[in-house]
């Protein structure tokens, strides 16, 4: 269980500005809309939606957690449906039956597309120090230190470039090692100053918990929590769970989702379903992928393994809507 409850975003900018250790996790159905601006994806067209208004739940308020920042981006504008071999028709849902589900996006990562995915998140600076690639087909982030000494986040994402409303979606991805390490697989946006999340995956490694178990003296994670907090500006988590794998998650490819309804979402580990929360969540969101720092992995310290070879591994990221 945890400690205590605070939104994902909220955590990792109090563990910057404090350097204190939280324990804490970040955190189908209808149709499905989609928004890209990348020929490799197969999108259903449609415009982004910008001000959703909030939707009613009786999840108890937490925290509030909108950054200290004015969103002024502009969404980006509807996009013609790029076209797409026919082969990529055959990638389904792990676990879900094929005939329920069209094929809306399709990252294989055979390289790293700009114009699809942004470094940092959209209040950020890209911090210059190389700490991600694209190769051998996979996304690699891995924890490396700046040129001042420290540990920094780092975030993959689509914002301003694909989003989706209500779908399916999953990663396939290994997990890196370490005291600190805190990676995830959420979906989010930035409307005002309304921050809707559905947090997939979120794992640790370390830390004083008892999900974190310790081989040859470096922390390996064991553990995930998918988590969603409301859009709303009080930032209202509505429900999470620890999940204990079992496994050492970060020995192998493993397949994180979430089929995702107007009034439920159920998430799944490996095609087993794990969690279900019946709740409306109607804003469009955008897909990211980060290694960051704290919560319950602890603060990363010399323990930590630096490198590529410590990465977090993306094989894929894929999402459908609902036929």
């Amino acid at each position: 269980m945890f400690k205590s409850s605070l939104h994902r975003l909220t955590i990792s900018t109090l563990c910057c500005a404090c350097a204190t250790v939280l324990l804490a996790a970040c955190g189908g159905g209808g149709g499905g809309e989609a928004t890209s601006a990348d020929s490799s994806l197969l999108a259903s067209g449609g415009q982004v939606q910008t001000n959703v208004p909030p939707v009613e739940t009786t999840a108890t308020p937490v925290t509030p957690t909108p950054p200290a920042t004015t969103d002024t981006s502009s969404p980006p504008a509807s996009i013609p449906e790029p076209t797409q071999p026919a082969a990529a028709e055959s990638k389904t849902p792990f676990g879900q039956p094929a005939s329920a589900y069209s094929l809306t996006f399709s990252e294989e990562f055979d390289t790293y597309n700009s114009s699809l995915w942004n470094d940092r998140m959209w209040y950020e600076t890209s911090n210059p120090t190389k700490n991600y690639t694209v190769e051998d087909g996979k996304l690699k982030i891995w924890p490396q230190r700046d040129a001042s000494g420290k540990f920094f986040n780092r975030t993959i994402d689509t914002d301003g470039n694909y989003y989706q409303t209500y779908g399916y979606f999953e990663i396939e991805a290994k997990l890196p090692v370490g005291k600190g390490t805190w990676p995830a697989f959420w979906l989010f946006n930035h409307i005002n100053e309304r921050r809707p999340e559905m947090d997939v995956m979120e794992a640790y490694a370390g830390g004083a918990a008892p999900w974190g178990v310790n081989i040859d003296g470096v922390a390996h994670p064991t553990a995930y929590a998918p988590t969603v907090w409301k859009g709303d500006k009080e930032g209202q988590l509505v429900g999470s769970r620890q999940y204990d794998t079992g496994t050492d998650l970060s020995a192998g490819y493993h397949k994180y989702a979430v089929k995702w309804e107007p009034n439920k979402q159920t998430y799944y580990f490996d095609g087993k379903e794990v969690l279900t929360l019946n709740v409306s969540m109607g804003d469009p969101m955008y897909l990211m992928l980060d290694l960051w720092y704290g919560s319950a992995s602890g603060t990363p310290d010399d323990s930590t393994p630096q490198g590529k070879s410590n990465s977090f591994e993306v094989n894929y990221v894929r999402a459908w809507k609902f036929k």
